[in-house]
């Protein structure tokens, strides 16, 4: 092709700038160099938090600096050029991380590329926006503020009644709403996590509000207890129906059709259980135990006498059908006696992380009965079994860089199922390595209480499952490096073939497109990766990784205007909005990956890289229902290893209390009253200092405390 022009978008990190000479030389993530020049048209921004306004605060150069280097502009042939120049020099240094939207142009063999827009991530060299201390609270309190104002206009104080009139699934890219009224409840289930989420970071008195009343109606107008009160299920939603509301009980997602779909149900925890996590309330474990008894009595996997159905195998299955109950049903048709990624691995974010976090250690109670260590018992059953099949039938055996996702009930691989065929989606190749390693941190943490007991026998077991979890987590992060991250731009794709035919390392299913919610499984699996071992050319690559992709989720994946999230753009990050994907509050986007992003990343950014002005602590707020029966709540932020964090301090009602010890995640609260708010601030321990091995043994000899549940 003789000549070529086109829009070309790359992100890179400057070599070298040359400001007489107008251009500089940037280094993406493949290693490649690129030069790039600077015109009378190029301008400069710093990366925008949501909602924000300008955020430049580059210092002007000196003038005796720039008239060395460039002569005075009265001197100059063209002054627009010496402008240009000039903000090159002002706002480009070595090592500063920028993307760069401009123009390419190819004429036979050669290629030049003029910037128009250049994007800093921060106003300092070697700084980034969204590792700053507040990063993540604005983004969560914005896109909450956001939600509430359009679904509930200027509200404060919420009620059921609220949810129930003006709670909409769809809305319109505005926050209007749409002729579709529906109520789902796995979206409003995922809904309520953004609203615990946010209150767990900000403390908003607006949130726990809305969070309570959510809680509240999902419970009562959308939980289906059996007769005897031990099992429940969650009808799928709620749609007007003239003068009144009808349920409707099974699915009507186009994959799972007129099903009991799994991943609904266990979505519907996912809210209640972030909200457990800051109330103990009993009444809310009363919903999410008959839950998870459901999905051990119906879609798990175990041998059941005389029934041919149940293989024993293991796992569960994806669909069961809502009128016999069972997943061996005809009516299910291409779900029959099948198993997925969403049957298996979606059972850990969605409410085992959470759920153990609330009750491990065992929390004291007034009724202090057999039941705490059962229910902790089946949670880290289900956590085991989940973690085994993954590592065990997900990883690709056939020269694949993709896992498995869909199966058969003996675990044979599907690769010919309905969409999918031998496609792998990269944001579930990453939501496991993110998974897999929370995982191996909780692993570390029962080793560490088997090694105090003196059983070796258990203290080798997760031992090594911990290292299976962080192995093959490492793999499929490296997996998706070589064949899912835009090495150019930032960011990963979505759905790739398993085997490409094309005689490159990537072909796409349908378009270079990148979808919001796997932005997120990326930037937290690299993130947390990048923890395992710091300072290791693997977890500074990790790191690397997970910077590119979290500058491309704020460059691209904010709109500005509406104070939201796109849901798709394309792979140089124009937002996509035909085709249905303008709709702000739809099933897949519903206030879920981007709050669990702002609350997670917090977490790990905190905890896992170094701040350099040493303001390295964070908080978290909760609201212990106080009804009289627990006297103590878990305050854990999420599955870390002993030795990753301690209790700096904490407030009662603003009031600070003793911390008797640093290193136990559980604290005394028999004596509060209701509607008290404890805050809770926690200091990490690096792990990067010259005395690292001395400071995490001195740290850990706290840990010989701590009332591991066993």
């Amino acid at each position: 092709m003789q000549k070529q022009y086109g829009s070309l978008t790359i992100t890179g990190s400057v070599v070298a700038v040359d400001p007489v000479q107008a251009k500089m030389s940037l280094k993406l993530l493949s290693g490649d160099s690129l030069d790039v020049g600077v015109s009378k048209n190029t301008w400069y921004e710093v990366l925008r938090n949501v909602g924000d306004e300008s955020r430049d605060r580059v210092p002007e150069p000196d003038a005796a600096e720039v008239e060395k280097l460039l002569g005075t502009r009265e001197a100059a042939s063209d002054g627009a050029l010496w402008d240009a120049k000039r903000s090159l020099f002002k706002y480009i240094k070595p090592g500063v991380m920028v993307s760069i939207r401009g123009v390419g142009s190819r004429n036979q063999e050669l290629f030049t590329f003029s910037a128009r827009r250049i994007v800093l991530m921060d106003s300092q060299p070697g700084f980034y926006g969204w590792e700053q201390t507040h990063w993540w609270l604005q983004q969560i309190n914005t896109l909450f503020e956001q939600w509430m104002d359009v679904l509930f206009d200027d509200k404060r104080e919420l009620t059921e009644n609220d949810f129930a009139y003006f709670y909409r699934t769809n809305l319109d890219i505005l926050g209007g709403r749409t002729s579709n009224d529906i109520q789902e409840c796995a979206t409003m289930s995922r809904f309520l996590y953004g609203l615990c989420s946010s209150y767990l970071l900000t403390g908003n008195d607006r949130a726990f509000s809305a969070a309570k009343a959510c809680s509240r109606y999902m419970i009562n107008a959308f939980s289906t207890l059996t007769h005897d009160h031990m099992f429940c299920f969650w009808k799928f939603g709620r749609k007007r129906d003239g003068k009144s509301t009808k349920d409707i009980i099974s699915s009507q997602n186009g994959d799972d059709l007129g099903s009991y779909a799994l991943y609904e149900q266990i979505y519907a925890l996912a809210g209640l259980t972030q909200y457990y996590r800051i109330t103990q309330d009993s009444t809310i474990l009363f919903y999410i135990t008959r839950t998870i008894n459901s999905f051990e009595k119906f879609f798990l996997d175990e041998k059941r006498e005389g029934d041919p159905c149940f293989t024993g195998k293991g796992g569960y299955f994806s669909h069961i059908d809502p009128v016999t109950m069972r997943p061996d049903a005809e009516s299910l048709g291409k779900n029959r006696m099948r198993k997925n990624w969403n049957s298996i691995g979606d059972h850990i974010p969605a409410y085992l992380v959470n759920l153990l976090l609330a009750i491990d250690p065992l929390p004291k109670s007034n009724n202090q009965d057999a039941s705490w260590a059962k229910l902790l018992g089946l949670c880290r059953t289900i956590l085991d079994n989940c973690v085994e099949n993954i590592l065990d039938h997900f990883p690709p055996e056939d020269g694949s860089k993709f896992v498995n996702e869909r199966f058969y009930a003996d675990w044979t691989p599907d690769h010919e199922w309905g969409w999918q065929q031998d496609r792998g989606i990269v944001g579930h190749n990453l939501k496991i390595s993110w998974n897999l390693t929370r995982c191996g941190h909780y692993y570390e943490y029962i080793s560490a209480g088997a090694k105090l007991d003196g059983d070796t026998a258990r203290q080798k077991k997760y031992d090594t499952l911990a290292e299976r979890c962080y192995a093959t987590a490492r793999q499929l992060g490296h997996n998706m490096e070589d064949v899912g991250v835009d090495l150019m731009r930032g960011g990963i794709y979505d759905a790739l073939e398993r085997h490409p035919s094309n005689g490159m390392p990537t072909e796409f299913a349908w378009e270079t497109t990148k979808d919001f919610w796997q932005q997120e499984q990326a930037i937290l699996a690299y993130y947390i990766m990048a923890g395992l071992k710091p300072g290791d050319a693997e977890s500074k690559r990790f790191l690397e990784l997970a910077r590119y992709c979290s500058a491309f989720w704020n460059l691209y994946f904010i709109d500005q205007d509406n104070r939201k999230i796109y849901f798709r753009t394309t792979e140089s990050g124009t937002p996509i909005i035909q085709d249905g994907y303008g709709i702000q509050g739809g099933h897949a986007i519903a206030g879920y990956h981007s709050f669990e992003l702002n609350y997670l990343a917090h977490l790990y950014i905190r905890t896992y890289v170094p701040i350099e002005n040493g303001d390295e602590t964070f908080c978290l707020t909760f609201h212990p229902s106080c009804d009289g029966c627990l006297k103590t709540l878990n305050v854990l932020p999420d599955f870390f290893r002993p030795g990753d964090l301690k209790i700096l301090g904490y407030k009662v009602n603003g009031v600070p209390r003793p911390v008797s010890d640093p290193h136990r995640f559980q604290i005394d609260i028999s004596d509060l009253q209701e509607n008290c708010e404890v805050e809770v601030e926690f200091l990490p321990i690096r792990r990067t200092n010259e005395d690292t091995e001395a400071q995490i043994n001195r740290e850990r000899a706290g840990i010989d405390e701590i009332n591991f549940a066993r």
